[in-house]
């Protein structure tokens, strides 16, 4: 199996301390904390483990501070409910003594009822699509010559292949509506394993969501002046989907205002089913 793929699978199993506590590792994706979906992922894993017969259909989670990439991330799990039907519980990640993410999921026991969905946008198909790989390359030619320290962060390597429908040069960012869509699966199969699939749309959820912000204004997280942290994250899963088969994020801001963007984000497989819908509010303080 690809490395990193092998080694964000690795960081997804958790290793049990005590009951109702787990503990995870980090690893650098080139910001200067934890990326929040690893977070999400690990936390959604943390609180699967402690459910019997039921699946995941929500999460709600604040980032309470920047984590450190360097130290263990325990996460604590309060049962709050176990229903009939339903499951609720908290997960808390501490690090240093102290929370740093805070969630609620609710997890349901598999159950038919009515159907309806959003149609999933018209928008070409991922074999005809550039990856980001050969994406990266053309940027670095078009704004040549780009800094050591930007070419290194754009070059490390990641478990999702995406590719933008409509990429644009984050290196030379033009205003554009504050839409975009991307297809993503892993960069190699994965077990069929159900919840590992979730955690891992969990995971790649925050991805690409809050930068859809700043496309109106022309700027990006590499072309500096601009500082940005997600606050929250919301996530609804759907419908079951393999992660390692195409899925389509599509994506829109509706507003930015004191010094915060809010972005939501639906995610259709390539038969266009709607199998989850995401919404997150990021600070973005943007100045000289």
């Amino acid at each position: 199996m690809d490395e990193t793929l092998d080694a964000l699978i690795r960081q997804l199993d958790l290793e049990p301390l005590e009951v109702n506590l787990f503990r995870g590792q980090s690893s650098d994706l080139g910001g200067r904390s934890v990326f929040g979906g690893q977070v999400v992922g690990q936390a959604l894993m943390a609180a699967s483990r402690t459910v019997e017969g039921r699946e995941p259909h929500s999460l709600h989670a604040y980032f309470l501070s920047p984590g450190d990439m360097e130290a263990p991330i325990v996460y604590e799990v309060d049962r709050l409910r176990d229903g009939r039907s339903f499951a609720a519980r908290r997960v808390q990640a501490i690090q240093h003594g102290r929370p740093i993410f805070s969630m609620l999921a609710s997890f349901q026991t598999p159950q038919s009822g009515l159907e309806h969905q959003a149609p999933m946008p018209n928008v070409p198909r991922p074999e005809e699509l550039s990856s980001y790989v050969e994406l990266r390359e053309r940027w670095f030619v078009e704004a040549s010559p780009v800094p050591e320290i930007v070419r290194g962060l754009l070059g490390r390597p990641i478990a999702m292949d995406f590719r933008p429908v409509d990429p644009g040069n984050p290196l030379r960012p033009r205003p554009t509506p504050p839409l975009q869509h991307v297809w993503f699966k892993t960069v190699e199969p994965i077990p069929a394993d159900a919840m590992l699939h979730r955690c891992l749309l969990a995971y790649a959820s925050d991805f690409h969501l809050i930068g859809t912000a700043l496309r109106p204004h022309g700027m990006s997280w590499y072309t500096g002046h601009v500082a940005m942290a997600s606050l929250d994250h919301a996530l609804w899963f759907h419908r079951d989907a393999r992660v390692d088969e195409w899925l389509l994020y599509s994506m829109d801001s509706p507003t930015a205002q004191g010094a915060r963007g809010l972005a939501r984000g639906q995610i259709f497989d390539l038969g266009g089913r709607l199998v989850a819908s995401v919404a997150q509010e990021g600070m973005i303080r943007a100045g000289g």
